[in-house]
């Protein structure tokens, strides 16, 4: 049987231990054994990365060179436009073929606005939604129709992410740590410590490269 893989992408500037840490203990919890993350190259939703597109996928080499778990995956940064999570996950549903389980890794505060996603509702034709919970945020969606949509795709059966290909949203209780790349940026800005909140080969590039200053 094709075993479940799962696609964690981001803007990644910097990647971090809230980044890195919640996905660990999500493998773990459900038997994930292959991360792919995938940075974006210009994000539709956000404004634009401050490190450069090379410097984003040195970093991530650099935080996942020792963790076996993740697989870097560097297809949208060779494109000049804005990243479309529908159209990445149909053009890796395509390669993978039809049968093989795959999941897309989302926060909880992007499954709250996944219904203003660019053709979101043809994701879960394509994979299944593993959402990282973050205490504090509601899980009602926007209205009734959102929130039928959610119930519709729910499933709390670990098992059906392994055997189904796609169409399911699984809800994961994965630990949250209060970290964010805006938050490490400023600290970095303001010559405070960050040891604590990045992998250390990371914080070593962004010191030698002279990021975020």
């Amino acid at each position: 049987m094709d075993q479940l893989q799962a696609l964690f992408g981001g803007t990644f500037d910097p990647v971090h231990y809230g980044h890195l840490l919640p996905v660990e203990a999500l493998a773990e919890a459900i038997n994930l054994s292959r991360v792919i993350i995938m940075p974006n190259n210009v994000p539709p939703h956000r404004p634009q990365p401050e490190a450069s597109s090379q410097q984003r996928k040195a970093m991530l080499a650099l935080a996942i060179a020792d963790r076996p778990l993740f697989t870097l995956d560097e297809r949208e940064l060779q494109r000049d436009t804005p990243s479309y999570s529908a159209e990445t996950l149909e053009a890796w549903r395509q390669e993978s073929g039809p049968a093989r389980p795959l999941a897309f890794i989302i926060g909880q505060d992007s499954l709250l606005n996944f219904p203003t996603w660019y053709r979101y509702d043809s994701i879960l034709s394509a994979c299944h939604l593993i959402v990282c919970r973050r205490p504090g945020y509601a899980l009602a969606m926007r209205d009734a129709t959102q929130q039928r949509w959610l119930e519709q795709h729910l499933t709390t059966d670990v098992q059906a992410l392994h055997t189904l290909p796609a169409g399911k949203i699984f809800l994961a209780q994965t630990p949250w740590f209060d970290i964010s790349a805006t938050q490490i940026r400023q600290r970095l800005r303001e010559n405070h410590a960050c040891d604590d909140l990045l992998p250390p080969a990371v914080l070593d590039y962004i010191m030698q490269q002279g990021l975020y200053r």
